[in-house]
């Protein structure tokens, strides 16, 4: 008789709440099927709080969910960032490697230069050269020059500077009496080149001895 009743029951009200935010719907009479008409895992029914629970509740939810914003903010200015770091870098690397990627081509080239310069040093030869060919080859040599230069190229010429073993290179030591050349760049035999403020080849130079060194001594400084 009992279960009689609670299925009574159950068909007239057409609702029952198993709490929690659950509740089960009849859908028809004369049918199984039921409807989940809510459902909230970490929730209380609003009916079991105050309204004082609720609003530290959803205030507790606004914090939490402002902190979660601006992680992810702080973590998108980050990745921005590096970013814009990385596009920089990978810019400097690029003009770097413009810079100096023609060094090879330029190094093989010096060779030529070198001739054009013990050609032109030797002026009495150069000299007795008929002057319409003389003409037509120190300008190509200009040429070459200006193109060389425009690529970064330039000369090293030390004369009269001090010796710097880091920078040039000692092929004979030449007496001196006077303390102030001592060290220093008595003549160059062969220019240096930069290429783009890089030293490519280092000068060949003739530098002044101690006081003490005599014409067949070939003292250098370190």
């Amino acid at each position: 008789m009992d279960e009689q009743q609670n299925d009574g029951d159950l068909s007239s009200d057409n609702h029952v709440s198993l709490g929690a935010g659950v509740d089960i719907v009849q859908a028809k009479e004369g049918t199984d099927d039921v409807e989940f008409e809510s459902f909230n895992d970490d929730a209380v029914s609003s009916d079991e709080m105050t309204p004082q629970e609720q609003i530290r509740r959803l205030r507790q939810k606004l914090k939490e969910s402002t902190n979660e914003k601006q992680e992810y903010l702080d973590g998108w200015q980050r990745l921005k960032a590096d970013f814009v770091n990385y596009k920089r870098r990978e810019e400097e690397n690029k003009q770097e490697f413009l810079k100096y990627s023609r060094e090879g081509i330029i190094t093989d080239l010096l060779p030529v230069l070198a001739s054009f310069r013990m050609a032109f040093a030797n002026k009495e030869a150069w000299e007795k050269v008929d002057p319409s060919w003389r003409s037509g080859v120190e300008y190509i040599h200009t040429q070459l020059l200006q193109v060389l230069t425009g690529h970064g190229l330039s000369e090293v010429n030390p004369k009269g500077e001090r010796f710097d073993p880091n920078l040039h290179t000692a092929t004979e030591s030449v007496p001196t009496t006077d303390p102030a050349l001592a060290h220093t760049i008595a003549e160059v035999l062969q220019v240096g080149y930069r290429l783009n403020g890089k030293l490519i080849r280092a000068p060949q130079v003739k530098v002044f001895g101690d006081q003490s060194a005599t014409a067949t001594e070939t003292t250098l400084p370190e």
